[in-house]
């Protein structure tokens, strides 16, 4: 284990006190678990100190866990260039109860944290355009959920006769594979034109 890691560790749990659920090192990588409201501080310490430098987000994503009471959590990866460290850091949530935005502290979180809520549905408070980023601005629902339906709840099509585009209800033309249009995993019924050539003896022996 890095020793350098585990230091830096110890000198951040100690900085951050209660602020802190839980931190550990394993495989060399640190996970560090923080109070929700407590995001803000944490994420500006982690960049401003000097044996810190966390100076670059790389990401923010989210991650469902919907038979948990607090069912999000979100996660922040951190790179620190000048002490080559690489961190995450992650907070839980639930359905209701909104995440402060870091966008003034790392300004790269603006749309990673628009794509938590347009995906996750995860709410941040104090974030200056919270809208959908990746789906349609009429689209229902949060497609990342795990409870999310396979099929959606609404198809989109371009109307030819209206000149528009248009919403309705996911209709299913047929059931999922449930056809023999000569699939090499299915395979048919019946002799397709070539096969009977296989059972042939080569060559005319026989």
């Amino acid at each position: 284990m890095d020793t350098t890691l585990t230091d830096l560790q110890d000198y951040v749990d100690a900085k951050l006190g209660e602020a802190v659920v839980s931190s550990g090192v394993a495989h060399d990588e640190w996970n560090l678990t923080v109070a929700r409201e407590q995001i803000p501080r944490v994420l500006k310490f982690l960049r401003d100190d000097r044996r810190c430098m966390f100076e670059c987000l790389i990401d923010v994503c989210g991650v469902d866990y919907p038979g948990d009471e607090r069912r999000f959590e979100v996660v922040y990866h951190l790179l620190s260039p000048r002490q080559n460290v690489r961190m995450r850091v992650k907070v839980r949530t639930d359905a209701d109860t909104p995440v402060p935005s870091v966008t003034a502290i790392y300004p790269a979180a603006n749309w990673f944290e628009r794509e938590a809520f347009d995906l996750y549905g995860i709410l941040f408070s104090g974030h200056p355009d919270l809208r959908r980023l990746l789906t349609d601005y009429g689209f229902q629902g949060h497609p990342l959920r795990k409870d999310f339906p396979l099929t959606g709840f609404s198809e989109v099509r371009y109307d030819d006769a209206q000149k528009r585009v248009v919403y309705e209800p996911v209709k299913l033309m047929q059931e999922f594979r449930s056809f023999d249009f000569e699939s090499p995993w299915e395979g048919v019924e019946y002799i397709l034109p070539g096969d009977e050539k296989a059972d042939a003896p080569a060559n005319g022996e026989g």
